[in-house]
């Protein structure tokens, strides 16, 4: 009996240690596979991290884009479309957006019109200073909260005379986002403070300079320049005639 026994407790003994190597080999493979797969996860998020970036980084007013697309303005499927050529510096750019932007704005709001806004800094350019590319900047950085139309226009009513740098002051810049609902904040602010969108900027007015137009504001309705002609000037009422007949 005690020969058996003895026997029996090395087979159980063999027994409980193959059971437990077997059972440390099937926790070592589990490991091994769940490291595997965090490996794989790591990746995948960090892929979906840098689509994300790029994905962030196309579109209207963004500076990784090749080309500087302009802002635009009312519905993309509108039958007619407004291009502007402006500088927030420009007194003939105030005169024409103060005049014209009660038509404007209601014939985007019908979905009759779009208009796409090309902004530059002839200003700066010509009289020094750099109120022109820090206004298309903030007015950029008001794009980005969805609020660029009534930024550009609280822009315009408050022009600085033509020799006043003043839009070269980001406080004012940032002072002024608060006459719009919803856009003075941080996120703003930053945009404003950084310059964010000034290499944007940068990349619009060089567009201008080789377009082969010859100043600011240039108006342009579906392609044709339509606020050049001194002899037959363009009046309101004349916009919206010309948009209302294309639809």
């Amino acid at each position: 009996m005690s020969q058996n026994s003895s026997e029996d407790g090395k087979r159980s003994a063999r027994e409980r240690l193959r059971a437990e190597q077997q059972r440390h080999k099937a926790s070592e493979k589990r490991r091994r596979t769940l490291k595997a797969g965090a490996v794989v996860v790591g990746v995948l998020a960090v892929a979906t991290a840098v689509g994300a970036t790029v994905a962030g980084q196309t579109g209207e007013g963004d500076d990784s884009a090749q080309s500087a697309k302009p802002i635009t303005v009312g519905h993309r499927d509108a039958p007619a479309k407004l291009t502007v050529y402006e500088d927030f510096r420009c007194p003939a750019c105030a005169q024409f957006e103060n005049a014209y932007r009660g038509t404007i704005r209601s014939l985007e709001k019908a979905g009759k019109l779009k208009a796409e806004y090309h902004l530059v800094t002839l200003i700066d350019s010509s009289l020094g200073g750099s109120g022109s590319r820090k206004a298309a900047n903030a007015a950029a950085c008001a794009k980005d909260q969805g609020k660029f139309a009534a930024y550009h226009d609280v822009l315009y009513r408050n022009q600085p005379a033509e020799q006043d740098d003043a839009f070269a002051s980001t406080r004012r810049l940032i002072r002024l986002a608060g006459k719009v609902d919803g856009l003075a904040g941080p996120a703003f602010e930053k945009c404003v403070t950084t310059g964010r969108h000034e290499a944007w900027v940068k990349r619009a007015d060089e567009e201008f300079r080789t377009s082969g137009h010859q100043g600011t504001p240039t108006v342009l309705l579906d392609g044709k320049n339509v606020y050049a002609n001194q002899a037959d000037p363009l009046t309101p009422g004349k916009l919206r005639k010309m948009v209302e007949r294309k639809g």
